[in-house]
């Protein structure tokens, strides 16, 4: 049962949440930059959420069904079709053979997500399906998806065929947004900035350049300086620190974001943020919120607390028929 590739998208790949446990040998995480958006689609079909899903960047690839299926959108609004028919995000659905999938009108969000009930077949590389660009394995072939790709997943099974007549709504969705507020934690260099510096860095929102990718969204803003210059060796880096490079400028690591770096690290997004970041693109805006790391933990735990019961509600059979 495979999915096939009728038409290229722009950088088409499969993902999970990530390849962790290896960057003390210099291997970046990959994985989706929308953590929550596949989380979510994944918990929805009653699949682990770690499972591999097709993330997407429009224009977005034609995929044809060619077996049935039940899967989930999440993420960004790319006015998805089944067919002729209209399918919204965050609920489940049912395609027959041969339908096809496109997706017609970006609406808002640069990211959108496919998760399969039983999820894809990807043969894992250091336990974990993310596509791994720059060292060309993990994934599909280590590649974006080309047309004439076919994605295999496993075929449904009768107690599958559920109802979807249902869709994730409420607080569990990330608050996507054109201009949102990313809340930070103090990094090991942010007293290092000027007074000026700082308050520019709290005040001021910063578009998200041109030249950004999944390693890092470079911003564009009033220029920030430090009290005075540093001398730094290479220090551990993660998903959403925020460095601040030599013109005073600054830059968010995002999923494929190497694992250290010698830039003052002023300030790093806190973990339930990162999702809203993901969906933002080429001049979208940002401003910051500095928050104690206290807050970003509790902020963390209700998440996940939410996220546990939308998973008890599926596993007690709540949500489906």
């Amino acid at each position: 049962m495979s999915i096939l590739i009728h038409k290229s998208g722009i950088l088409s790949t499969i993902q999970d949440l990530g390849r962790n446990g290896f960057r003390r040998y210099g291997i970046n995480p990959n994985g989706t930059m929308d953590k929550a958006a596949a989380r979510l689609i994944n918990i929805l079909l009653g699949n682990d959420e770690n499972a591999a899903v097709l993330e997407m960047h429009f224009p977005a690839p034609v995929l044809e069904f060619e077996e049935p299926a039940i899967f989930a959108l999440g993420g960004a609004d790319f006015g998805a079709k089944l067919d002729d028919k209209l399918i919204e995000n965050w609920r489940p659905v049912l395609t027959e053979k041969n339908q096809t999938l496109r997706f017609t009108k970006k609406t808002f969000g640069n990211r959108i997500y496919l998760s399969i009930s039983g999820g894809f077949q990807i043969e894992k590389w250091l336990a974990s399906a993310s596509t791994n660009l720059m060292a060309k394995i993990g994934g599909f072939e280590g590649r974006e998806l080309i047309k004439g790709d076919k994605l295999f997943y496993k075929p449904k099974t009768a107690n599958e065929k559920r109802k979807a007549d249902f869709k994730i709504t409420g607080s569990v969705i990330p608050h996507y947004s054109r201009l949102p507020t990313a809340r930070v934690v103090a990094g090991a260099e942010f007293n290092k900035l000027t007074a000026i510096g700082e308050r520019n860095f709290l005040k001021q929102d910063f578009a998200i350049s041109r030249n950004s990718n999944r390693m890092g969204f470079r911003l564009n803003g009033e220029p920030l300086y430090l009290q005075a210059k540093i001398e730094m060796v290479s220090s551990a880096v993660a998903f959403g620190t925020i460095q601040l490079l030599p013109d005073g400028q600054m830059i968010i690591l995002m999923a494929d974001h190497q694992t250290s770096g010698g830039y003052p690290r002023i300030a790093h997004v806190v973990s339930v943020d990162l999702p809203i970041l993901a969906q933002l693109g080429a001049n979208d805006k940002v401003n910051f919120e500095l928050i104690s790391i206290e807050e970003a933990e509790n902020l963390t735990l209700k998440f996940e607390k939410d996220l546990s019961w939308l998973k008890a509600g599926i596993r007690l059979g709540k949500l489906w028929e």
